[in-house]
Parts: structure tokens; sequence; C-alpha cells
């Protein structure tokens, strides 16, 4: 509304001025008159002044509300009275935007504190810093997580843990790392996990911290206390009976002892067949002992690239023969076929050999026809796998979420280590192994490197 009146203003001003131009032009050429030119150009000449003045007020009057958007100042209000209808109701305008632009800030200013609120409350620890490493948000949790109580730069935190601050710079998005230091005499394990963002042209990190320190020990205590009552079964299973042949023996010994008489060649045969009773027993918690002590000393990995096609081919010669009793088929599927992998041969060939012994024995039951294939690959994520599947009586639900606790096994003669000495060769290697089964259909081993 304002800016069409100012045209109007700015239109009949221009139709006036031009109209003068054209009054003075007859005067000099067609009746020509001192005093009426004077006057005509004294008027052409305030026309002038006047429209200059109009048009540098009005752009200034622009420029200054401009300014006030341009700077965030809406403290700015224009008078709605008295400057003219045109004027009037452009700075009416101006009010109204101003107005709109306040309240926009209001609410920006509303979210900001809510959002503010929402980080400062959060439970997990959240830091913001730029390329200088000027902290720009730090809440709570962080605060108390890493032990400080203010802050102004992520340098700042060297004294606290040199290698947290490493960390911080190094890390790009998607990156986490693991934190250990002493806080007050206690131990505080931080995992922290980086993004890279951009706003307004700069770029800043944001930073996630959590402290895992409760979950890992509960996790140790769960672990310990899982070992603890494998255990505690087996030895209980192998000392039991020996305490009872030897009370048996013990008894038998003192009645023979207090009547003074010999002991007849049936009670020597009894006697000496409980004593190799518990002397096999004895033998077996001795191997048991043996295997957990192995459990605990698995030798570092010498890591080369091996050719994972000749791997394949030693473990098969090794179990061929095996194989071949058990009328069992195993396939080989490597792609490409000079795939590689890093690892220790020997320790990975311990782990292989495992596997496919499992799968023999639960292949024994099955009456159809029986399969092991193995198949060598890369990932989507270029992550070297190999995977074993067989088509045996499958592991049950219970039973697949113990196979890698230390001596927890489903078979009547085994020990119960091989899965958890694999899964620790595994973890050497930098890699992982996993599991998966459906009963009476097959198991499926999977190795990732």
């Amino acid at each position: 509304m304002g800016f069409k009146n100012l045209k109007l203003i700015i239109f009949f001003r221009v139709i006036l001025l031009v109209a003068s131009i054209i009054v003075l032009s007859y005067v000099l050429f067609k009746a020509p008159n001192p005093v009426n030119t004077v006057f005509l150009i004294v008027f052409i000449l305030l026309q002038t002044y006047l429209m200059i003045r109009l048009l540098d007020k009005t752009n200034r009057e622009i420029a200054g509300f401009l300014s006030s958007i341009k700077y965030d100042d809406f403290t700015t209000t224009y008078p709605t009275k008295g400057r003219g209808s045109s004027m009037d109701a452009l700075y009416a305008e101006f009010n109204k935007v101003i107005k709109k632009f306040r309240e926009i800030r209001a609410d920006k200013e509303a979210n900001y504190h809510y959002f503010r609120t929402i980080v400062q409350h959060v439970g997990i620890g959240l830091i913001t810093f730029n390329k200088l490493g000027e902290i720009q948000i730090i809440n709570s949790s962080a605060k108390k997580l890493i032990g400080i109580e203010a802050i102004n730069s992520i340098f700042e935190l060297s004294k606290v843990s040199p290698k947290l601050v490493e960390s911080l710079v190094k890390l790009k998005t998607g990156g986490s790392d693991l934190i250990e230091f002493t806080r007050e005499g206690a131990r505080v394990q931080l995992s922290i996990y980086v993004i890279e963002l951009v706003l307004r042209g700069e770029e800043f990190k944001l930073v996630s911290i959590q402290n895992i320190q409760s979950e890992l020990e509960e996790k140790e205590m769960d672990a310990w206390q899982n070992l603890i009552r494998v255990l505690t079964h087996e030895i209980m299973n192998s000392v039991t009976p020996i305490s009872s042949l030897a009370a048996t023996v013990d008894s038998e010994l003192i009645d023979h002892l207090k009547e003074e008489k010999p002991i007849e060649p049936d009670d020597m045969e009894d006697v000496h067949l409980a004593v190799q009773t518990i002397q096999r027993r004895s033998e077996g918690l001795i191997r048991f002992v043996s295997d957990f002590r192995n459990l605990t000393r698995i030798p570092e990995p010498k890591l080369a690239e091996e050719s994972i096609s000749k791997v394949l081919d030693h473990i098969f010669i090794l179990l061929n023969h095996e194989l071949e009793n058990k009328d069992i088929k195993l396939h080989l599927d490597i792609k490409p076929k000079d795939l590689m992998f890093k690892m220790d041969k020997e320790l990975i060939d311990q782990v292989l050999i495992n596997i496919l012994q499992n799968a023999i024995h639960a292949l024994a039951e099955n009456t159809g026809e029986k399969f092991i294939i193995l198949k060598a690959f890369r990932n989507e994520y270029d992550r070297p796998c190999l995977v074993i599947r067989d088509n045996g009586s499958g592991i049950d639900e219970e039973a697949l979420t113990k196979i890698f606790i230390p001596f927890f096994t489903t078979k009547k003669q085994g020990s119960g280590i091989g899965l958890s000495l694999s899964k620790q060769i595994m973890r050497k290697h930098g890699g992982a192994i996993s599991v998966k089964s459906v009963m009476n259909e097959g198991t499926e081993f999977t190795l990732r490197f």
C-alpha cells in the first residue's frame, strides 16, 4: 500500500516537472518575459529539489530498514502518522515486517533454549567444537564424564588425557575410539564417536561420549560367573565319583585291617578296578585343567598374506579320509580363485579344523545327502570372509547362545574349548566369528577377518 502511494506521488511530480519545463520552453521562445522566466526556473529547481529529497529520504528509510534486518536489530519502530499518507503507509508496512521478524527471532530463541535444555539433560556427553578447537557446546554429562567444570578449548583436556585430545582432533566422520584414564583413583573408560558437520560455511565436529566402564564390569562379572559355573560343574562331575570310589576302597581296606585277614583275589580285583577308575578320572581332570590353561595362553598371531585356496586345500587333505568314510561331500567356492587373506595360517588351521569337526559330528545322524560348503569372498565392505555351512542336525536356540562359552559343549566326549579358542583366535586377528543355525536344517559359521 505504501509503495503504491509513493509511486503515484513520484508520477505526479514528474508530470508537474515536465509540464514546467514545457511552459518554460514556450515562454523562452514564444513569449519572452524575464519575470516569468525566472519564476519558472525557480519553480523547476524547487520541483527538482523536492523530487531528490523525496527519493533520498525514501532511500534512507529503506536502507535503514534493511540495515535493521541485516544486523537483527528489530527494536526500531516507525511513526505511522504525520508523515503523509504514502510515508505513513510505508512505515506501517515496515513495522509489520519488523514485528514478523521479531516474532521469528523470539521463536528461534525459544527453540534454541529448548534444544539447549534438552542437550544439557541428555545422559550422553555431547561436545561441539570448530577447526580451531574452540568449544561451542558442552553439556553437563560431558563435563561429568570427563571431570571438568568449565572449558573453552578441547586442548585444555590435555591435563585430563592427552590421548583424548589426540582422538578428538584426528577422528573423522564415523570414527570411534576407546579412551581409558584414571580420575580420582578410579579407572574411567570412555567410548567416543565423532561426526563432522558444516553450518553456515563453518566446519565443526560433534562428539558423543559414553562411559562404558560399568557395562564392561557387568559383562566381565557375567563372564566370570558363567566360567565359574562351568568350571564348578566340570570339576564336581570328576571329583564326586573319585571321592565316592576312594571312600569305598578306604572302607574295604579298613575292614580287612581290623580283621587282620588277607584280601581275597575277587576283592583285590575290585580294589584294582576302583583305583584304575580313580586314576582315569584324575587324568581327565588334569586334561581339563590343562585345556583351561591353554585357553588363556593363545600366542599372538604372526600375520602374513596367505592364499585361502591353499589353506583350504591343506585342510581338505587332512580331513579327506574321515569325510570319505562318513560319506560327506565337501564343496569349495572361492571367488576370486587367487583371493588372499591376512592371517596366521597355523592358528586359522586350528579354527577351521574345530568348526569342520563340529560339522562332521552334526552330520553323523543325517540319513540323506551330507555336505559341507566352504565359501571365501570379500563382502560389500571389502572385508575378507569365510563361511562354513553344513546340512546337519543344527543347534538349538538355547545352546546357540552358549557355544562360545569356555567348556560348554553339547557333545558327550567334547571338551567345550574348541569354539572358545576359535573366537579368541579371530579376535586376535582383529576379526570376528558368528553363527546361525536352524534345527534339522543345518548350521553356518562366518569368519570375518
